[in-house]
């Protein structure tokens, strides 16, 4: 079983993307999902187990926001 590095994800080997980058280190991802959300940059998103292990920046305590929208009229 593989893990997905973007998210942790442990998945069987016929499944997923293994992709092979320029000085040779292999990454895993279980999903399209994954793929993108990697290739973007995005470090925390709330679907992923620990964002702190997704690679590059560490991430920071999670802050609640309070956001309000108007109606459009």
């Amino acid at each position: 079983m593989t893990k997905c590095v973007y998210c942790g994800k442990e998945y069987d080997i016929p499944r997923g993307l293994t992709l092979v980058m320029k000085d040779g280190k292999v990454n895993y991802l279980c999903s399209s999902k994954c793929r993108k959300n990697m290739l973007m940059g995005r470090r925390k998103v709330r679907w992923v187990e620990d964002p702190s292990k997704v690679k590059g920046k560490k991430a920071k305590p999670k802050k609640k926001k309070v956001v309000s929208r108007k109606k459009k009229k």
